[in-house]
């Protein structure tokens, strides 16, 4: 059932501006961030799910994807410039100090927001995400290593850089979206939004598929910043997430008091996989907090 909207708008940004929808109302804020990049926010519009008792949700496409403005400067598609729109959003939307929630790309800018601007926020909620680049892509090579030999053959070789547009390649990649990225039918929001994908943003900051990185992102590392952060952080990952639970416990070592919870029976979209029990978890950390 498609959430029930409170509002919605446009926002300036730097280099345009971006559409955003809440559900709930109230005076406490959580903020979502999707990831990608370039993957509009609908995937991620079971999070609406926590919309009420006090607190409303908020959900934007970032610049490039979904109702948001398409520009076309590679320029813009840089992990700054996306720190500052999501600042941009919080102000022009006067959240006021904020619960953040990010997933993958989404947690990745969430935690260089959180060291950007941390009197911004109250709680962060880091989802399926990564704090080292060059981590997860030899994580994401020993799960190529545990697929049949020609599965992997072909996975490997997009992983060191070959092609990705053979149907054969295709079939191997659904496999591995079948294991690692969402392991139940996809819903229609998530497949909405596959199917809505920014390629630009997308290729230009990852890369051309879920186990190639070569976009600007490769060499992206917090982990020997993260440290700083100091709100109360809760950590979720699935046992078969492509981007693993070795990257969750990174950020959990590294953030102090931080909290990190897996989910067993999911991979990559535990927000689907395991709606109830992950709505249930998140829910009870921002109480607490």
């Amino acid at each position: 059932m498609a959430p029930s909207w409170a509002g919605s708008g446009r926002v300036d940004v730097p280099g345009g501006r971006v559409a955003y929808r809440i559900a709930g109302e109230g005076e406490r804020t959580l903020l979502t961030v999707h990831g990608g990049p370039g993957v509009p926010s609908s995937y991620i519009y079971s999070m609406a799910d926590l919309a009420g008792e006090g607190r409303r949700v908020v959900f934007y496409d970032q610049l490039g994807c979904g109702e948001s403005d398409r520009p076309d400067d590679e320029a813009l598609w840089v992990v700054d410039r996306f720190v500052e729109e999501l600042e941009a959003v919080r102000a022009a939307l006067d959240l006021g100090r904020v619960d953040l929630w990010g997933h993958s790309w989404g947690g990745m800018l969430a935690q260089e927001y959180a060291l950007a601007y941390p009197d911004s926020l109250r709680t962060l909620v880091l989802a399926s995400t990564i704090c080292s680049a060059s981590v997860h892509q030899r994580e994401t090579a020993r799960l190529i290593d545990a697929f049949p030999p020609p599965t992997a053959g072909l996975l490997r070789n997009a992983h060191d850089g070959g092609e990705t547009a053979s149907p054969e390649y295709r079939a191997a990649s659904a496999e591995f979206w079948g294991r690692h990225v969402c392991r139940i039918p996809f819903p229609p929001e998530v497949q909405r939004a596959v199917d809505d994908t920014s390629t630009a943003v997308l290729e230009a900051m990852w890369g051309a598929d879920d186990v190639v990185m070569d976009g600007n992102l490769v060499g992206w590392d917090v982990s020997d910043r993260i440290a700083a952060i100091q709100v109360p952080t809760l950590v979720t990952v699935g046992r078969y997430d492509s981007l693993t639970s070795t990257s969750a416990s990174m950020i959990a070592a590294r953030i102090a008091g931080s909290e990190l919870v897996m989910f067993e029976e999911s991979s990559h979209h535990a927000l689907w996989e395991e709606r109830e029990r992950y709505m249930r978890v998140v829910r009870d950390f921002l109480e607490a907090h």
